[in-house]
């Protein structure tokens, strides 16, 4: 059976595919090999990384299957997110209450962000990502300017500790734990409730196997093509072995017992999962597809491709808010003036080293990368330094790794376009 399953997919063809994914794992591998680093401490900060990243990263998916290729304009919603974090911080509104203020208060915000953003993009089609990366540092200049100038003169600020001693524009650091360090929204989304990591594994093995065995039926009742029954027993299987584990482990003498998970933010990740997986079923949805396709489709089918690719842009960018709110409250301070800047270059080479491409990609793609891009951030130090006796060429590996996974990307991409133009 095991043979059937592999051999409709040829190996060949897979390693291909994910040939960058593949190259990733083996590098994680070495580094964890060579940093020495405590296998407990890489899978806690694993769970950190993920449950900050995953957010943003996820942003991602729509404008690259609407066409929009890699938006590089998602530092601008990273922007619109911060100020709403700036405001809350002020008032001093503490805990989830605050957390929530935030995600509105970025609503409007981002959403203006996003459609002009979509305007821009659309006066610039085929350059889409050039833009993004253009008007992300525009936006720039104009969110210093707000906060270092316009902020203690014409937007009043009085008695805060937020603002520098001069009177005149906000820190360069601010810690969001409140004005006596106990309030603020750090944690106010990760604190809610922890749950053990083999518990919340055994529950979704557990829900696997019932809808595994729910299809299985369906399938059996309704005849349809063997390679999902095929597929579901395989899922059966691997939640079976991962409930044994997982019960070995919580009855074991380990440390590994005692790995927890910010339990409310990962459900807010699934559901933001569920949110992609879903859209793309609606009319919307289909005409993100269509217009990614190919914009004069879409038009012969009588869809508004500009209004379309602004709705894609839009949406990007408030997911985008909401994932720097996500992470900034994971982190606890906010770099006011630079916390954005690499929000974009970080998720989109994670997204790519999870096996996205410049015209597709999954979810799947997103939490793969996610996995292995931030695997790599916290070994590569470690394993620089017992490699070179230098932590600091495990610094300029990250450097190179982001820039370097998205630049063949975008050749790749280009070649490909080259290819299909001479064809």
């Amino acid at each position: 059976m095991l043979a059937r399953f592999f051999n409709k997919a040829s190996i060949k063809q897979l390693v291909l595919s994910n040939i960058v994914s593949i190259i990733f794992i083996a590098l994680s591998l070495i580094g964890m090999m060579l940093s020495e680093l405590n296998s407990v401490y890489i899978f806690n900060e694993l769970i950190n990384r993920i449950s900050r990243n995953s957010f943003l990263v996820l942003s991602l998916l729509i404008p690259i299957l609407a066409g929009l290729g890699l938006n590089f304009g998602l530092v601008i919603g990273a922007m619109a997110g911060q100020l709403s974090i700036i405001a809350v911080t002020y008032w001093q509104v503490d805990g989830i209450l605050g957390f929530l203020l935030c995600i509105v208060l970025a609503l409007p915000i981002s959403i203006l962000f996003g459609y002009l953003t979509g305007r821009l993009f659309n006066a610039t089609k085929g350059q889409e990502m050039i833009a993004g990366l253009i008007v992300s540092f525009f936006a720039n200049g104009l969110y210093q300017f707000l906060l270092l100038v316009m902020v203690g003169t014409a937007i009043p600020m009085k008695n805060s500790v937020m603002i520098k001693p001069d009177g005149i524009g906000l820190r360069n650091t601010i810690a969001l734990n409140g004005v006596n360090g106990d309030g603020g929204i750090k944690y106010a989304l990760d604190g809610i409730f922890r749950l053990n990591l083999f518990y919340f594994i055994i529950i979704l093995a557990v829900l696997l196997i019932i809808y595994s065995l729910y299809n299985l039926k369906r399938i059996k009742k309704d005849r349809i093509v063997k390679k999902s029954k095929e597929t579901y027993i395989v899922y059966v299987v691997s939640s079976i072995v991962l409930i044994v584990i997982s019960i070995l482990i919580l009855l074991g003498d380990n440390m590994y017992k005692n790995l927890k998970i910010p339990l409310i933010t990962w459900i807010v990740i699934s559901v933001l999962c569920l949110f992609n997986k879903l859209i793309m079923r609606t009319k919307i949805g289909q005409n993100f597809r269509t217009v990614g396709h190919s914009q004069h489709i879409a038009k012969v089918a009588g869809i508004n491709v500009n209004r379309t690719r602004i709705q894609a842009v839009i949406i990007s960018t408030v997911l985008a808010s909401w994932g720097q709110i996500i992470f900034l409250q994971n982190i606890g301070t906010m770099n006011t003036y630079g916390s954005h800047m690499q929000v974009a270059m970080f998720s989109i080479a994670a997204i790519l080293i999870g096996g996205a491409s410049v015209t597709n990609a999954k979810i799947s793609h997103a939490i793969t990368g996610v996995v292995l891009f931030h695997m790599i951030f916290i070994v590569s130090p470690t394993a620089g330094k017992a490699l070179f006796g230098d932590a600091q060429i495990g610094e300029f590996f990250r450097a190179f790794v982001v820039y370097g996974v998205i630049g063949v990307s975008l050749g790749l991409h280009a070649w490909k376009k080259y290819k299909l133009g001479k064809m």
